[in-house]
């Protein structure tokens, strides 16, 4: 309702608005029904109401029934009638909900919605209620709770809702926009732009979506678009209430007077079917409110502010005798609505009072209303005794009071550790009459135990189990998971889970919700996802690498510049890595250093993650090298260690490498000085006996520079000597670098337990630093802690668990000497206020280094764990994504990304989260690099290429190239349609209920992809058929769906155009990037397999044009068949052919929507088409004759050409 034209007197309710009323309340309220609501002292007294006598109800006339109080003095903003239990809410104007149950309106529920805003409405779901304040949407259980609080924008002003079905809603408002909230995931899935502010009032039909507009309008938008149809201009002033029944729409508002707005007596009635106003009506009360009461005639009921109710037939004349008086205890009624049943209605006025008028002595609220849950009555006095001798009482049947204070169980974590129950073990018995059946064994039961029932014996389980660590025999043992106690959710391996659409339904925004991109986990060898997102998260080399671009057919360069280039255009939706991991698998050195992982090593989690993510980052690293020094002068491959020969021109090698002199003295005194390079570090640990017992203290600065400037004795061959000698190597730095990579190699107990020393001793001297002592088993109070940083205290500290578990500083110091040594040192903040800012040292050799990121392994004895990344994302980052300009810590698991404390980045509780790689930077290192992006793809890929194939012919083209003259521009229309092969079968299971679950989706390999020409004289024309080869093994070549048969893949034997995978994904790179629009039939999914990003404006996809919400997905042999009258797809599937049918229907849709005009007709014809596929089980009909699938008149225009 629009409040705009009430009494302005409302605006404030003072308390000596009370005090001005007249001792008597109202004829109809009995004291009784005010159910233990406290009235204002200085209001009326419950002993001044007078008991009302029972008010005979006459059938079919609307008459009082009961009268309640809501809220005392309160005025009620909203009522609403429950539609699925004999309950009606009522909210007021203090924010406050009341339910009452039934007819006689016992108060069933009362609470609190919102501490200062009123409620505007109130709508019923099942379970639960909507309510909607002024910046708040609230969804709570009819008890009280709460089940999402949604909070709207601060300078939002919410008025309406409306509840287009199930799991949908609009939310309009005073302001230009109408939002659309998914119920489900609970967040903003649309916003529609409204041309004329101010939507109070929404209603639905099974035609328009109807809104009420506080300039006096109402409009009539599309169900499916919310483009407005038709709009009404029903009153110059404002809009008071509509409503909608069948054919007719009914307002009462305001005009504008001289003096402001008044009232207005006509009713605006409007003919649906015609478009157009019919008489207005006439009535004798000033109406405020309005509503269809369609029992057996359409009657309207129009309610005014001052409690007057007049019933009238919209077509007809008002008469004055069907005027009856409501009786408000307020000055005003101030909400008023119609049940279900239309057998009662409701009546709130400005003092809080509710009014249910019925016409008949026992009503009901809904035809069809399930049973109310009522609160069951404390059964605490009738509970029967417990005999504490009976061991398999349930002690759940003692009830256990609701207290705030500590229990006795809950005991400190110093004082307690965790001892989950193990399961015994299986029966000699059993094992020694166990028969194998593969995998399965039988035996009889010998019948020693009780059935379901297995004795819990403390005392027993450490003789019974010597060890923790092994492996139980029970399979339910197996099963448990006593270490995930200790790991925080957003750390465990996630999984995506399928259904019958893949990967459509499944709602990755649950794990992220920022607008960086993740990367899908169920592709082989995907452990290297989180080294990924590290070297993305650099910009220098992510800008390098997508400057890169050369000839050779696997480059691992080129392929992680297409996919950075992905997670530049992504919006928060994941990538699949599938091309560079395709690339990776070619490659001979990663499978001789065994970082390609079988499809069972990586299920089971043989392999160990962290001493693979390390090699892995060694190899890409010189990888990376490589190829980028490739385009200048190709070099062999130099091994896949760590250090090589020179950096030369690679800008890698200016980023990542080091350069080094390493001298050899023999004990001869014969000296040998070699230099090299190395792109990474590995930590060099101190012996364990010096520092296991003392618990000696070691910088993590010192380490790192005893990794850095290596002493050690070796045998090394000594040219004097001529043999193998004894020999001291040392190690100096003559240039550091500008990224810091350090493998952590925490590769067994003995590292982790020096990183878990050094934590210990760290966190003591924070403490000792702060003011404090900690003793080696006592746990710090929270109060003792609050004293430590409190303003009296010596510094303000940081909390205690901020504290615990870190030994990794943020930033370090590394300074060259003259002598050609090294200084290394932690660097803090407080250090740069002593010495300075780093940038004005770095003259003298003076280097400051950030960490940026961690690299670490969560340990998880079941699956072998996962690899998750910790890194701080910079500004240039946040500004492209979100466009501001901060930085932040995020936890990258997969697709799984969340902001997180930068504490949490160096936080390393050995038990589970282990350290693998660490990635330092220089301070302002972006400012020392051209970070300019120039698409290395040019036109020249879209040019006739010769084809792979030894055996093809020119007779067998199938496509004419492009032309000079001919290349597409922005906005070109372009058919597509690609061809697929399956590399790995699906793997699933069979649940009991008969239910197919998928565990793994097939791996499928993009076979063939055409482009056909939209437009132009040559229209309908492929420049593109290009089949892919690939070096993989083929399990299914798919030929019935794809046209592609044994050998057309293999360079040997193939009649047909075969190029490499990259040379086509170049092809369609430079037609995304130019700006052409794609035209095909399921193209969202040939376009993951591809592994491309394309924007959603640059997609014209047919499956969605001719598909109406919520109906099946319509194939493109069935709407070929239906609106263009051809019968493809016969024997096989031929891309071609589906290409140009994809673009013969995207012009009938056109034609058939006047360019997109006329949705209203379009979708007329969309009925037409769904009514007609069910008729026939969308099925095309066969035809008489067999015909060959392809179009015959195609290709001899191919020739012809």
């Amino acid at each position: 309702m629009n409040f705009e034209g009430l009494d302005p007197g409302l605006a404030e309710y003072a308390p000596a608005m009370h005090s001005a009323l007249d001792p008597v309340l109202d004829a109809h309220l009995n004291p009784s029904l005010l159910q233990n609501v406290e009235l204002d002292p200085e209001g009326v007294a419950l002993e001044a109401l007078p008991v009302q006598e029972s008010v005979h109800i006459m059938e079919g006339v609307y008459s009082e029934l009961h009268s309640v109080v809501a809220e005392v003095g309160v005025p009620v903003s909203v009522s609403h009638f429950d539609l699925h239990e004999e309950m009606l809410w009522v909210g007021s104007h203090g924010g406050h909900a009341t339910s009452f149950f039934g007819p006689a309106l016992e108060r069933y529920s009362s609470f609190q919605v919102n501490g200062s805003d009123d409620i505007r409405q109130i709508q019923s779901l099942e379970n639960g209620i909507l309510f909607l304040t002024k910046n708040n949407l609230k969804y709570m259980a009819r008890g009280g709770l709460i089940i999402f609080d949604y909070l709207l924008d601060e300078n939002e002003d919410m008025h309406s809702l409306l509840l287009t079905d199930s799991s949908t809603l609009l939310i309009g408002g005073l302001q230009n926009h109408i939002l659309e909230i998914d119920l489900n995931t609970v967040q903003e899935t649309q916003k529609y732009a409204v041309e004329t502010p101010g939507v109070t009032i929404m209603r639905q039909t099974n035609r328009f979506f109807f809104c009420g507009h506080t300039s006096g309008k109402v409009s009539l938008r599309d169900l499916r678009t919310f483009k407005v149809e038709h709009e009404f201009d029903a009153f110059s002033g404002s809009l008071s209430d509509f409503d909608v029944h069948g054919n007719l729409l009914a307002a009462c508002g305001f005009s504008s007077r001289l003096t402001g707005l008044a009232c207005d007596r006509f009713l605006k009635v409007y003919d649906l079917r015609m478009m157009r106003a019919i008489t207005p009506l006439q009535v004798h009360v000033d109406p405020a409110f309005l509503r269809f009461i369609p029992t057996y005639t359409s009657r309207l009921a129009i309610i005014s502010q001052s409690g007057q109710c007049q019933f009238c037939e919209p077509t007809g004349l008002a008469n004055p005798a069907d005027i009856f008086h409501v009786n408000p205890v307020g000055p005003l009624l101030m909400t008023f609505d119609v049940s279900a049943s239309k057998q009662a209605l409701a009546f709130g006025d400005s003092e809080g009072c509710v009014h249910l008028w019925t016409d008949s002595p026992e009503p009901s609220f809904n035809p069809y209303s399930r049973e109310t849950e009522f609160a069951l009555p404390c059964l605490v006095d009738s509970l029967p005794p417990l005999d504490w001798s009976q061991d398999l009482l349930p002690l759940s049947l003692i009830p256990v009071p609701l207290t705030t204070d500590t229990l006795l169980s809950d005991w400190p974590a110093a004082n307690s550790a965790p001892a989950p129950r193990r399961a015994p073990p299986v029966d000699a018995e059993i094992l020694r009459t166990m028969k194998k059946v593969g995998f399965i064994g039988y035996a009889p039961n010998p019948r020693t135990k009780l059935r379901n029932q297995i004795p819990y014996r403390l005392k027993e389980s450490d003789s019974e189990f010597d060890s923790f660590s092994q492996v139980t025999e029970s399979p339910v043992g197996r099963e448990e998971e006593p270490h995930l106690h200790m790991v925080s959710k957003k750390y465990r391996k996630v999984t995506i889970k399928y259904s019958k659409l893949g990967l459509e339904d499944f709602d990755f925004k649950h794990y992220n919700k920022t607008l960086f991109a993740g990367l899908e986990p169920h592709i082989p060898n995907a452990y290297c996802n989180c080294m990924i997102q590290v070297l993305y998260f650099l910009e220098p080399v992510r800008c390098l690498i997508q400057n890169h671009l050369c000839q050779k057919e696997f480059c691992l360069a080129c392929e992680l510049g297409f996919l950075f280039h992905m997670l530049d255009l992504s919006r928060g939706d994941p990538c699949q890595g599938s091309n560079f991991l395709r690339a990776f698998r070619t490659i001979p050195e990663a499978s001789a250093l065994g970082l390609i992982l079988a499809d069972s090593d990586e299920a089971s989690g043989k392999g160990n993650l962290a001493r693979l993510i390390q090699r892995w980052n060694r190899f890409i690293l010189t990888q990376l090298h490589q190829d980028m020094q490739e385009l200048e002068v190709p070099q062999a491959y130099r091994g896949a260690g760590g250090s090589f020969c020179s950096s030369g021109d690679s800008v890698i090698g200016q980023l990542f490498s080091c350069e080094m002199e390493n001298c050899s003295l023999c004990r001869c005194g014969s000296e040998t000085v070699r230099a090299s390079s190395t792109l990474l570090f590995t930590l060099s640990y101190p012996d364990g006996s010096n520092s296991d017992k003392t618990g000696k203290n070691y910088d993590f600065a010192q380490v790192l520079k005893r990794s850095i400037c290596l002493d050690q004795n070796t045998q090394a061959w000594c040219d004097n000597c001529e043999k193998y000698q004894p020999t001291i190597q040392t190690r100096n730095i003559r240039h550091l670098p500008d990224i810091l990579v350090i493998n952590c190699e925490v590769n067994s107990s003995k590292e982790a337990d020096f990183w878990r020393m050094q934590a210990e001793v760290a966190f003591k001297m924070a403490v000792k630093k702060h003011g404090g002592e900690i003793s080696k088993n006592k746990e710090f109070a929270l109060a003792d802690w609050k004293e430590l940083g409190s303003p009296e205290g010596v510094l303000v500290c940081p909390s205690i668990e901020e504290l615990k578990n870190v030994w990794l500083p943020f930033s370090i110091r590394m300074k060259m000497t003259k002598n050609k040594g090294l200084d290394v040192c932690n660097w803090t903040d407080g250090d740069e206020m002593q010495w300075g800012p780093a940038r004005a040292e770095e003259e003298h050799g003076v280097y400051v280094y950030d960490l940026m990121a961690t690299v670490v392994h969560i340990l998880d004895s079941r699956t072998g764990g996962s690899l998750v990344a910790h890194i701080k994302v910079g500004e240039t980052y946040h500004q492209r994504k979100e466009g501001v300009t901060h930085q932040q810590w995020y936890l990258f698991n997969d697709f799984l990304i969340e902001p997180i404390d930068k504490h949490e980045a160096v936080q390393f509780d050995m038990n589970w989260k282990v350290p693998a790689i660490l990635y330092y930077v220089k301070r302002n290192l972006n400012s020392r690099y051209n970070l300019n992006i120039k698409n290395p793809i040019e036109a020249s890929v879209l040019l006739a290429e010769a084809s792979l194939a030894r055996k093809q012919r020119k007779t067998h083209t199938t496509f004419i190239p492009l032309m000079l003259n001919e290349m597409p521009q922005i906005g070109d229309l372009v058919g597509l349609d690609a061809e697929f092969v399956t590399l790995n079968e699906e793997e699933a299971e069979l649940r009991s209920d008969g239910t197919k679950s998928t565990i793994k989706p097939s791996q499928m390999s993009v076979a063939r992809i055409t482009c056909v020409r939209g437009q132009g004289p040559n229209e309908g024309i492929p420049f593109i058929d290009d089949y892919i080869s690939t070096q993989e093994q083929v399990v299914d070549y798919l030929t019935q769906y794809s046209g592609i048969k044994p050998g057309d893949l293999d360079a040997k034997i193939s009649s047909k155009h075969l190029t490499t995978l990259k040379s086509t994904y170049l092809k369609l790179r430079f037609l995304i990037d130019i700006g052409v629009k794609f035209v095909g039939h399921g193209l969202q999914k040939d376009f993951r397999v591809i592994n491309l990003m394309v924007p959603k404006d640059q997609v014209l996809d047919t499956v969605y044009l001719f598909h109406m919400p919520r109906k099946r997905m319509i194939s493109l042999r069935f709407l070929a068949w239906y609106f263009l009258d051809l019968k493809i797809q016969g024997e096989t599937h031929d891309s071609i052919e589906d290409a140009r049918t994809a673009l013969q229907l995207y012009r009938k849709y056109l034609e058939l929507s006047k360019n997109g005009t006329e949705p209203e007709s379009f979708h007329k014809v969309l009925k037409g088409l769904y009514e007609k596929g069910r008729k026939m089980d969308w099925k095309v009909p066969e035809p008489e004759g067999q015909t060959s699938p392809k179009n015959a008149a195609v290709f001899s225009s191919v020739l012809a050409l």
